[in-house]
């Protein structure tokens, strides 16, 4: 039995209209929204389905930006001006900052449009139409490759005559397929950022916990070339000027007020099997967490002694931090849920069903084969995931080293001067920006903490022969005082003067022969098998998820988030997580000011700050005489949901997303009413931050702020 969309746009609605309390499970394509609008609006929605999603009109979506294909952004002016979270936009901050200008510390606002600065290779991406196209693949769904080539053919014809761009993503294990059309910009200019004590505030130590008092936000601009129309970076560019931006929500926030998130979220996996829920729990987590740990501690110290160290790594400890501590509380969610025993309580209602009819029966053995599946591939997925925490996360030599293999590998064939001078080019530029923000001495470090902990976990499929044959002293020793990739003048040197012969020297090199005997295997071995491992999964699943929409046993079924546009709804609501424990949904500036203490790099106040509140002069953004900083929602978002757009009954911006609570980081496999709430800055503090502190009150002047 065949799955129309219809009938899961039906089936979905039913599941949902059963649940009586306010957190609504979902991550609904904005096309959908016509079929949630009467539920909608019993919650208080005061929009209508067009308003949020219409191709034919300007609607909200067209306000609605993913950032630098990570986060989520919204067009707040008719000038193009967007805001975004402040992580979000941290490589940014970073890549501009020195200890001159040292916009990390203190923050950056440009004041007047000449002097917003320009990010190469940052784009924003406005999404023009969501196209279904499942009835146009599904003949094809046997045959990959026939199956791809009609993709792009679809593409091709979609945005013919146009400058926008498209592509086809799968959905629900491939038994569906939605086109996306974009029009990708390509000019997107830093304009503004609160110094990191207000948009990092609370640091690692809060991140992904509430009560929460941080300023996530920052501020960046649309550039387009004199025709409107997306261009390269231009000084001749100018403002976008927009189909739609979001009016700016000035009313006071009333517990249970209506919240709708629009955005980009990242990736979900709510259909994970029993099996490989276990797996998860029991042995991947605890690995990635302990590898991050060792680097971390090291990482941190290192930035609380040096402010250079600090500047040169703290996107890089953002990065890895964020994962680390959302994969922390996860587990520990998970852990007190038992969540791979409701995956197989679940299973088994499931399969029960599907063997009381015959019809039915090739639902249970899509599901029995994909926990067998799980349980035989877990092995390969493990190296796999630690070949990715050590090499792509761990010393930062061996991704360095990845560029001179790819160096090498062509220089190998290479004929023509032309392609050999540009090559290197780009291979010295990419020096340039690795070795700005690279310290030999942190990343030994790192390097000696984590290697032990990998000869520990690995097998044989990748282990190198360098770190089972090799005291660590001795191995760090020759790749730190040795090696080419570990100084920047060897490095440079080595690549500029490159010939055939100079491939003896490169063999001697430890640090990249212990890149190669890791990632020769891993390429040649456990990678292969890992693709097929999920692809035959992946086949197993599609009938596992078509036996839930044709079964109905009162799923709340949706499709996974895929970084497509999607739309949650809920309200402004605190929780009651544990026994005895009760979250109110909004916090204070007196929160900040309690929680400030000299010397903690997490919560330290800059003095001007610190006199800032202290003044309380709130101006028009005070609430009941107070200072709102954020408040927690029951909308259902993930990764990709940084910095995207909370919306009132209106459509009015109230606030940007920028975290969950550490009770609800489990959402991304099993969703609890109860427990899972979304963080969001509210509006208001990010416009103080502006006006009253930063002195950039011209850019709220661009802004529609309703009352």
């Amino acid at each position: 039995m065949k799955i129309t969309l219809r009938k899961l746009i039906l089936t979905v609605c039913i599941t949902f209209s059963s649940i009586t309390l306010f957190a609504v499970e979902g991550m609904l394509l904005p096309s959908f929204v016509a079929a949630f609008a009467d539920d909608m609006k019993a919650k208080g929605m005061r929009m209508s389905a067009n308003d949020i999603y219409d191709i034919n009109h300007a609607s909200i979506k067209d306000a609605i930006i993913h950032f630098d294909g990570g986060c989520t952004a919204e067009i707040v002016s008719k000038r193009g001006l967007i805001l975004t979270n402040h992580h979000c936009g941290f490589d940014e901050i970073q890549k501009h900052s020195s200890l001159k200008n040292d916009y990390l510390k203190f923050g950056f606002w440009a004041k007047a449009l000449k002097d917003e600065l320009i990010n190469p290779g940052l784009t924003a991406t406005r999404i023009v139409r969501i196209e279904d196209m499942t009835g146009a693949l599904k003949a094809y769904k046997g045959d990959r490759n026939q199956l791809l080539a009609n993709m792009k053919t679809l593409c091709a014809d979609a945005v013919r005559g146009t400058h926008f761009e498209a592509e086809i993503k799968a959905f629900d294990f491939g038994n569906a397929y939605y086109m996306m059309v974009k029009e990708v910009f390509k000019d997107v200019r830093l304009v503004g950022a609160p110094p990191s004590s207000v948009g990092k505030f609370g640091g690692d130590t809060d991140n992904w916990v509430w009560p929460r008092h941080t300023g996530d936000f920052s501020v960046f601009r649309i550039y387009a070339g004199k025709d409107n129309k997306p261009a390269m970076p231009s000084a001749d560019n100018v403002p976008y000027t927009p189909l739609h931006s979001l009016p700016i929500s000035m009313h006071n926030r009333k517990e249970k007020d209506f919240t709708l998130v629009y955005g980009f979220p990242g990736q979900t996996e709510q259909h994970t099997v029993s099996t490989q829920l276990d797996y998860i729990i029991s042995t991947l987590r605890p690995m990635q967490i302990n590898m991050r740990t060792k680097s971390l501690e090291i990482i941190g110290k290192a930035m609380r002694e040096s402010d250079a160290v600090r500047i040169q790594y703290a996107a890089k400890q953002s990065g890895i931090a964020n994962a680390w501590k959302k994969w922390i509380g996860q587990l520990n969610g998970l852990k007190q849920i038992d969540g791979a025993k409701v995956k197989l309580e679940y299973e088994k209602r499931y399969l029960a069903a599907a063997k009381n009819d015959q019809n039915w029966f090739q639902y249970a053995i899509a599901l029995n084969e994909a926990n067998a599946l799980c349980a035989k591939a877990k092995n390969a997925d493990f190296t796999y995931n630690l070949v990715v925490e050590y090499v792509f996360n761990g010393a930062e030599f061996l991704r360095i080293a990845s560029s001179l293999n790819d160096f090498v590998t062509f220089m190998d064939t290479a004929k023509n001067k032309t392609q050999i001078a540009e090559k290197l080019k780009q291979l010295n530029l990419g020096a340039e920006g690795f070795y700005k923000d690279y310290s030999p001495e942190v990343d030994r470090l790192i390097f000696d903490a984590l290697t032990p902990a990998y000869k520990n976990y690995a097998d044989g499929a990748t282990m190198a022969a360098l770190i089972a044959q090799n005291s660590q002293d001795v191995l760090s020793k020759n790749i730190y005082e040795k090696s080419i990739l570990t100084d920047k003048k060897r490095y440079l040197a080595f690549i500029n003067s490159y010939s055939p012969k100079k491939q003896k020297k490169l063999n001697k090199d430890q640090g990249y022969q212990l890149f190669k005997q890791i990632m020769e295997p891993f390429y040649a071995n456990v990678l292969p098998l890992v693709q097929l491992n999920r692809a035959t999964l992946q086949s197993y699943m599609a009938v596992f998820q078509e036996g839930k929409t044709v079964m109905n046993l009162g799923d709340k079924l949706w499709f996974d988030a895929n970084s497509t546009l999607r739309v949650s709804y809920g309200q402004v609501e605190g929780s009651k997580p544990y026994d005895a424990v009760e979250y109110t949904p909004f916090t204070y500036v007196e929160g900040i000011m309690e929680k400030n203490i000299t010397g903690d790099p997490d919560f330290e106040l800059l003095p001007s700050l610190m006199e800032a509140y202290t003044k309380q002069d709130w101006g028009q953004y005070a609430q009941d005489g107070r200072m709102l900083v954020c408040f927690t929602g029951s909308n259902h978002t993930t990764g990709g949901n940084s910095g995207s757009p909370v919306l009132n009954a209106d459509g009015y911006l109230m606030g940007l997303n920028f975290d969950r609570s550490w009770e609800s980081t489990m959402s991304d496999f099993i969703f609890n009413p109860n427990r899972c709430r979304n963080i969001v800055v509210d509006i208001h503090y990010v416009l103080w931050v502006m006006d009253k502190y930063a002195g950039a009150g011209y850019l709220v002047e661009e802004m529609d702020l309703r009352r």
